[in-house]
Parts: C-alpha cells; structure tokens; sequence
C-alpha cells in the first residue's frame, strides 16, 4: 500500500495524490459512496462502478458485525467476496455508531458495552475485537476504536474521551501487530484524531496520532452539529500537524461546499450519507444549487436534472419526470435520485483534483463554493 502526493495547489493547502491498494488506485482527492451494510442504498454494484464511476466505498464494522456478522463474511472470504465489489474499501470501527446508542450502552475504560439496535442482545466492543473484526471483514482501509462527542462538548468530558482515544489506540495497534490479514492483501489501520472543537485539545490528540507513524490518518468528532466556520477551523489546525506525505481522511463530511472548503485546507479523503439519505426524500445536488424535487415548480420542467456546464451524470431524465416518480411513490425515482446525488459527489472531487493540477482550485473553488449553496 502506497501513497503518492501528485501536485499542490499554489492558492490553498489542496493536494493531489493517488492512493495504491489491493484492490485499486484511488485518485484524491476523493469521495468514499457510504455502504454501510455491504450496499450502497437503492444503487446496484454495476452502477456503482460503471455509471458514478466509485473508486472506493465504506462499510461499517458495528452493522456488519451484528447482521449478516463476521463468520458469514468469513466463510465468503471477507466483505469483497460477499458482496462482489471488487474495488477498494475502508471500514468504520464502529464508534460513531455505538456513541450514538447512548441509552442503551455504556463506555468503560474496557470498551463500549451496548445493546443490538436489532434485537437487544448485548454485545462488548473493545479496541482489541474491533481490530479483529475488521481483519475478518477485510477492508483495504481500517479504523482505530475511538469514541466520538457530541457537539457541544464540556471540555473537560473531551479530554477524557479523546485521552481514552488514544489509549485505546495504543490497544489497537498492539493487536494489529499482533495479528496478520486473513485473505492474502495488506490492510492499513488509520488512528483518528479527536479533541471536540477545542483548540488545544486538537492540536494535542493531532501530535499524538502523528507520532504513531501510521499509513494515513482520520479527523473525527466534526460535522457532528458545530457552525460549519468550527469545522473548518478544526480541520485546518489538524492538516498543519498531521504529515504531509501521508492520507487525510476527514470522517463523515459533508455537504458539497464542505468537501471544496476540506479540500482546500489540505483533506484527501470524504465519506458522507448526505447524498443517499438526501436523494430518498427529493433533494438533488447540481453544479448550479440544490434543488428540491417535490415542489410544484419543477412539474413541467424536462430540463435534466443537472442540464449546467459540464455533463455530471446522466441527462435522460427531467426533472419533472423525476418529481412525478416521487410523488407516486415509486422506488425508481429515489433509485435515480440517489445516483445523480453520487454522480454529482464524484464529479466534484475529479473537477476539484483537475483544478488542483492545473494549479487553479482555490479560484475555481471560490467560484463554486456560493453556487453550490444556491436553494433552486
């Protein structure tokens, strides 16, 4: 596994680099399509690759462990033999998923003792499990067991949890070491750094996860409901501290402008629901502004859905015909929904990485930042 840094922007702190796995390159920066249970909603494995043109998705260690759980994966030879993605994956620990269970489970020195969502079985998760979960799960791309605060965060209870962060990590990669890939590919673990959006606090959690020398290192606890100006102030003192040379990955970000603004403070690497949970219920991303599909406006309009500047996606269907599909109820209207939105998110990282080889993105993005925000 490799990591290439291909060319800086001369406005802003954005980077162009190649990511080398397993199971592919990866061009930064780049946005991870959300697979949560070993699918992307509503989108089927072909499109996935052929029509949004993906180069890595995610999957989530806390819902694969309990359905379909990790000796099913085993025996299909890891998540890429289950589901038959044959590209690059990162995994989730889990964290985020458990902190948001907060009346049904319990954070110890140990780990995160929890109830299923499912069916209310309890189950432990400790940084130890957790590593061999995802060694069975068997994604190129793994991370570190850490536990994420909401937002706001009382100081002193952020620097608890972000000092057991980095205990647990050390957990982590005592057993990382200590155990070997189970499918015949290399698998990197990255740590994440956390810190609420207290400055001092992040900078101390950022030297520490630099210190471990890991493959490529994460950025969480943001976008977790703090003024967008928050995060941006947060990633951009991390990205000044965390290597050069290596992947960032800001986890869960974000909204189209939010990835540009990441970006251009130095983040690789983005995974977000936003443009699957927003494609279900009528919200449609473009290069002009975000456009809501149930309003009466768009009843008579047979414009593509994006018909601005470049070709993003496919310019088969209008806006009217989509909006028709979503008030009939039709599965086929958030089915195209869905991969206009993860077009759209692909089209921008690959506009954001020419910009930055050509030199030109912090211009470009300035240009893009206000239109993207536009409510059509």
């Amino acid at each position: 596994m490799q990591f290439d840094l291909v060319a800086q922007d001369s406005g802003s702190s954005a980077r162009a680099g190649t990511l080398h796995t397993a199971h592919g390159a990866v061009p930064t920066p780049i946005f991870m399509p959300v697979g949560t249970l070993g699918t992307v909603k509503g989108v089927h494995p072909t499109e996935l690759k052929n029509d949004i043109k993906a180069h890595i998705v995610l999957g989530n260690t806390y819902h694969l462990y309990l359905r379909p759980g990790t000796p099913i994966l085993e025996k299909a030879g890891g998540l890429h033999g289950f589901t038959t993605w044959d590209g690059p994956m990162l995994t989730d620990s889990g964290g985020f998923q458990v902190h948001s269970l907060q009346d049904i489970r319990k954070i110890t020195e140990e780990g995160v003792k929890f109830q299923s969502h499912i069916d209310g079985s309890r189950h432990l998760f400790t940084p130890e499990a957790v590593m061999d979960i995802q060694r069975t799960i068997g994604a190129d791309i793994v991370m570190a067991f850490d536990e994420c605060t909401d937002y706001p965060c009382a100081k002193p209870y952020a620097r608890e949890a972000m000092e057991r962060t980095h205990r647990w990590l050390d957990r982590c990669f005592t057993q990382w070491n200590a155990t070997e890939p189970k499918y015949g590919y290399e698998q990197a673990l990255f740590p994440i750094v956390q810190g609420s959006t207290y400055p001092d606090l992040r900078q101390e959690s950022a030297e520490y996860i630099a210190s471990k020398g890991a493959f490529g290192n994460a950025i969480g606890g943001l976008s977790v409901g703090e003024p967008a100006e928050e995060m941006y102030a947060m990633a951009d003192q991390v990205c000044r501290i965390l290597p050069t040379d290596k992947p960032r990955y800001l986890m869960g970000v974000g909204t189209p402008a939010n990835i540009l603004e990441n970006i251009a403070l130095g983040v690789d690497m983005f995974d977000c629901v936003m443009p699957t949970r927003n494609a279900r219920n009528g919200q449609i991303f473009t290069s002009e502004g975000i456009l809501n599909l149930r309003n009466a406006k768009w009843a008579d309009d047979f414009s593509p859905l994006d018909p601005y500047g470049d070709a993003t996606v496919d310019q088969r269907y209008s806006k009217a015909y989509l909006r028709h599909l979503f008030h009939a109820d039709e599965q086929l209207g958030r089915q195209i929904a869905s991969i206009h939105n993860l077009r759209f998110y692909l089209w921008l990282v690959e506009q954001a990485r020419a910009h930055i080889l050509a030199g030109d993105f912090a211009s470009w993005k300035n240009q893009m930042v206000p239109k993207l925000q536009n409510r059509l």
